[in-house]
């Protein structure tokens, strides 16, 4: 394992902390930076893996809210409401992604379709941002089953590279009522099902793949995507007090209309 391809590795890991809570498409971004920068491997197991590093930033991060869910599941109705929504979440995803994700992995995770998803990505966020919104949820304990079922058909849109799983959910939720604050915390807690599931199950569908001699590789990844998640999640929750996502959605359609221009005229040789 060389000094250059764990360098790689820290980058990757960078990228996926820093991109997976906000609505910018993490998966979209490790697509194109790997792309850019020469780093592949079978499965894409990899992005997948350091996901997970992600997802434990979130649960050291709202720790006291899943150790209160946790010791009060046999007695406390609101923590059995919470598990039941997030199951309902997870569950459109979690159907769609056993029985599609062999063909999006194939026609989806290259460049050019991930600068196609950024840019309607961010036209629809712009749409969302401008529109009247009336909040009529606005603690996550008050959200009910049917609200979590909405925001987990729109996670099953970030199957598709580019669409952002943050994104989905978080846009989705403000569509479907939740206030701002709210639909990003939903959309941070439901990460944690939905991505622990995601990485266990590529990890042991490509398990032959993997060695021994990649897990300086992983390692690497883990804990740069933890760190620069949770600095993400923190400077998120901030953000999103006194600003619109519009900046986000401005940053998509920009990013997405330059991968396209490089590669309609030949500057970079992305691949399709």
């Amino acid at each position: 394992m060389d000094w250059l391809f764990l360098a790689k590795a820290l980058l990757l890991g960078v990228v996926e902390g820093l991109t997976e809570f906000l609505p910018v498409s993490s998966t979209g971004h490790l697509i194109v930076v790997g792309d850019l920068i020469g780093f592949f491997n079978e499965g894409k197991v990899f992005e997948v893996a350091i996901q997970l590093g992600a997802i434990l930033a979130v649960l050291f991060e709202y720790r006291q809210r899943f150790v209160s869910v946790a010791t009060g599941l046999r007695a406390d109705p609101k923590a059995q409401r919470f598990v039941l929504n997030l199951l309902v979440a997870f569950l459109p995803a979690a159907v769609m992604g056993l029985l599609f994700i062999k063909q999006i992995k194939y026609y989806f995770f290259n460049p050019v379709s991930v600068a196609t998803a950024l840019i309607v990505g961010g036209l629809l966020i712009l749409y969302a941002e401008r529109r009247t919104h009336t909040a009529r949820v606005h603690q996550v304990d008050d959200i009910g089953w049917r609200d979590a079922l909405k925001v987990g058909c729109a996670q099953v849109l970030a199957m598709i590279p580019g669409t952002s799983r943050s994104g989905a959910t978080i846009i989705g939720g403000m569509f479907f009522g939740l206030d701002r604050k709210v639909a990003a915390e939903f959309s941070f807690f439901l990460a944690v099902p939905t991505m622990f599931a995601a990485t266990f199950y590529d990890l042991y569908k490509h398990r032959d793949v993997l060695a021994l001699s990649d897990a300086p590789m992983f390692a690497v990844g883990f804990v740069a995507a933890f760190v620069s998640a949770l600095l993400a999640v923190r400077t998120l929750v901030r953000f999103i007090a006194t600003h619109t996502y519009e900046v986000f959605a401005w940053y998509r359609i920009v990013f997405g209309v330059v991968i396209l221009a490089t590669w309609y005229w030949g500057w970079v040789s992305w691949s399709v």
